[in-house]
């Protein structure tokens, strides 16, 4: 007769130690704890095992480069726009009336809020008497006041381009001839910036406006 094992355990030692579970399944056998894993290799048609960057550090490389520092020169985005042309607006009167009509519209755009050194008044004849009585103290001491820029300055046609631009310029056709009415309306449009007021011959100013000024 065949002999039969009478201790069956003996197989089960032979096989060594086994954890069992206290829930009295059989745990699973330990994996070994995985090592520094290589470097994956290349895949075909891309760059080697060089990462690039995040996509966040990329972005934040590309706008500090795209954007000039703070001591950086500025790029405007648009072009500048040119200068806005001045209203004009045009006091019937005539050469002997075109200097009173020219200080009631300053004495206007006072009382209106204007500011004294906002305004410029320019004359084709016969100067202001304010500008013939400071140019009797020299020339020096004439344009000094126009420098201060604190006060309404008059001045004349023939040397109206050395005045600088002022918010609103009164142009008074009180006389003189064609070519100082050129004058003065070409200088009193290119130094009006907000209001241009021409006190004289309408005819005689749309005549003048219409050629270009």
């Amino acid at each position: 007769m065949p002999l039969i094992p009478e201790e069956p355990q003996i197989h089960e030692k032979a096989q060594g130690p086994r954890a069992t579970p206290a829930s009295g399944r059989t745990a699973p056998t330990p994996r070994p704890v995985p090592g520094p894993r290589p470097a994956a290799p290349p895949r075909p048609g891309r760059p080697g095992p060089v990462r690039p960057a995040p996509p966040a550090q990329r972005a934040s490389r590309d706008t500090a480069e795209a954007k000039p520092g703070p001591s950086g020169p500025a790029t405007p985005a648009t072009p500048a726009a040119p200068p806005a042309a001045p209203q004009i607006q045009l006091i019937p009167a005539t050469p002997d009336g075109a200097l009173d009509a020219a200080e009631e519209a300053v004495d206007l755009l006072l009382d209106s809020g204007r500011t004294p050194g906002d305004v410029l008044v320019i004359t084709t004849g016969d100067p202001h008497p304010w500008a013939a009585h400071e140019l009797s103290f020299g020339d020096a001491s004439y344009w000094a006041q126009h420098d201060a820029g604190d006060d309404v300055f008059y001045t004349d046609a023939a040397v109206a381009d050395r005045a600088v631009s002022r918010a609103v310029v009164v142009v008074a056709l009180n006389g003189g001839p064609e070519a100082a009415a050129v004058t003065a309306l070409t200088v009193a449009h290119s130094r009006a910036g907000a209001l241009l007021i021409v006190c004289g011959d309408p005819q005689r100013i749309n005549s003048v406006l219409g050629a270009g000024v």
